[in-house]
């Protein structure tokens, strides 16, 4: 039996040694294995979206009130914000001149009547020619017309709601000049029972919108269109639904716009000329895919989830963005339906990763959030 040498033996000692510590330092890499993750399955659901435009508000029935005749206003009848019916008496001008005038044409009147009365049993006697009836009646009719047109005057200065509604500013008071020449109107009356919202798309966004609705010809397509909402200045939502009337047929050579009216009910009068907002117009997407906002990362312009392949590995899959529908988007091109995707912490994936996965309900990645309009 061979004798081993004591050097030999503690060379292999040495050997054994440094093998056994690399193996312990690397054992914990090798022992980590995949990282658990969460990971879910991209549905399809019927979402809808909104995009928001600025509207201006006004009265469906807008009626400047203004003078017809000159004078001065003598008596104002009723105070802003008022209701007043149509043919109620808003204002009242000075009418002492044309009252003078009145009598005077009045006179006229009745001296040719009395001049016709008289010449009609000469001409039934052949004592005048009927020529000479003929030409009074004619003074008669003139001066009858002279009279009309100064009571119309006279009735011009009783100034009258045209429409049911309710007065504006009323700048112009007791004792100013007022003619049919003034700039400024005596106010407005506005019948806001209902009100129109205009609002604008630019030629892209009309185009995208009218193309989408159902409808052969535009009147159908208008008639399909969704209601629309209205987002009142402070921010909250007016309670009635809205319904788009009218397109305008042209473009705005200015802004390269297209203006649509829409209108509300307004019973409560909480709606008035000149308020602003905006206009929250729907769109529903049936069955779509979609995709947790949380679920997906942005890299130079474009979107990206990582796809859970059959052996667990986690890849990097662009998607193509149709909408972004409050929590999530819509999904164009890149998943379908019945597809895992690593639902939490992409961020800390870099590159195609092996993961260990661990599954969660979609709607617990996609949770609801206050929608914030574009």
């Amino acid at each position: 039996m061979k004798t081993i040498k004591l050097p030999l033996v503690i060379s292999l000692s040495v050997i054994a040694l440094f093998l056994s510590c690399g193996e312990k330092e690397q054992a914990p890499q090798g022992s980590q294995g995949p990282l658990p993750f969460q990971v879910t399955t991209i549905p399809q659901k019927t979402v809808t979206g909104y995009t928001v435009y600025p509207t201006s508000i006004e009265g469906v029935n807008n009626s400047e009130v203004r003078a017809k005749i000159s004078g001065y206003i003598t008596d104002v009848l009723v105070d802003e914000g008022q209701k007043v019916r149509k043919g109620q008496t808003l204002f009242k001008l000075e009418t002492q001149s044309l009252n003078q005038d009145a009598a005077g044409a009045k006179a006229n009147v009745n001296a040719a009547q009395v001049e016709v009365d008289k010449l009609k049993p000469l001409v039934e006697k052949n004592i005048i020619s009927q020529v000479q009836l003929e030409t009074a009646k004619a003074k008669l009719q003139q001066a009858q017309s002279s009279y009309n047109s100064i009571a119309a005057n006279i009735d011009y200065a009783t100034i009258k709601s045209p429409v049911d509604g309710f007065v504006g500013a009323i700048r112009l008071r007791k004792g100013t000049l007022v003619s049919p020449s003034t700039q400024e109107p005596l106010t407005t009356v506005s019948d806001i029972s209902e009100v129109y919202a205009y609002f604008s798309m630019n030629e892209r966004e009309y185009l995208d919108f009218i193309q989408n609705a159902e409808g052969k010809d535009i009147e159908a397509k208008i008639k399909n269109l969704p209601k629309v909402t209205l987002i009142l200045a402070n921010g909250s939502e007016y309670e009635k639904e809205g319904t788009v009337e009218t397109i305008n047929s042209q473009v705005n050579p200015n802004t390269g716009s297209i203006s649509f009216r829409a209108i509300f009910d307004n019973d409560s009068r909480l709606l008035t000329n000149g308020n602003s907002g905006k206009i929250r117009v729907p769109k529903t997407y049936k069955d779509a895919v979609v995709v947790p906002r949380e679920s997906t990362y942005e890299q130079q312009g474009s979107f990206y989830v990582y796809k859970i392949a059959d052996d667990n590995m986690a890849v990097s899959t662009r998607i193509s963005v149709l909408a972004d529908v409050n929590n999530m988007y819509v999904i164009a091109d890149g998943l379908k339906e019945g597809d895992r995707i690593v639902a939490k912490g992409v961020a800390k994936l870099r590159g195609d990763s092996k993961i260990k996965p661990m599954e969660v309900p979609f709607d617990s990645v996609a949770k609801p959030i206050e929608t914030v309009f574009r």
